[in-house]
């Protein structure tokens, strides 16, 4: 009996959880829960379950990943880093998961005119993957976003290259 009430708690938390983070219509997120389980397994080994990335090898994506669209090359340079560019899905589901983690990580920083990727769109990024040059473009990214916060805003190592636990995060 025991055993039933804890799966019970289980699936009720996990059901808030996710209902919790269903992005609202015209997201670009048509199948949330597809969205849940292509982070799980194309993502989260990495990046972690909550987004918080890993000491000294993957970036914060919790708070900080659609910062990166304030930036001119922000919105091409999330859909061609390695990781998600030559993600194992098709490009629907990729526009999806991408859209779908702006919106479920970062929801304060999307900007309020935001267009959700299209698979047309990240079909044609996919295409030009960056590999050696991620980390260069990710630098410009990261100076254009520096200067244009307020140094009161800046947290420890947020734009600087560094994830929060200071590690220099690979492109």
């Amino acid at each position: 009996m025991k055993c039933l009430g804890a799966l019970v708690v289980l699936l009720v938390g996990t059901a808030g959880f996710a209902a919790s983070m269903v992005p609202g219509p015209g997201s670009g997120v048509p199948n949330a829960s597809r969205a849940r389980v292509n982070w799980m397994l194309k993502c989260q080994g990495c990046h972690r379950p909550d987004a918080s990335g890993s000491p000294e090898t993957t970036p914060t994506m919790a708070g900080q990943v659609a910062r990166f669209l304030a930036a001119p090359e922000g919105r091409d340079y999330l859909a061609r880093v390695p990781g998600v560019a030559t993600a194992a899905l098709p490009d629907d589901q990729l526009a999806e998961l991408l859209n779908w983690t702006l919106l479920t990580f970062d929801a304060g920083h999307v900007p309020t005119d935001f267009k959700p990727y299209s698979p047309q769109e990240i079909g044609a990024l996919r295409l030009r993957p960056l590999r050696t040059d991620a980390p260069a473009m990710r630098a410009r990214i990261m100076a254009v976003l520096s200067k244009n916060k307020p140094q009161s805003e800046v947290q420890e190592g947020e734009f600087n290259g560094k994830n929060r636990q200071g590690g220099t995060p690979p492109g």
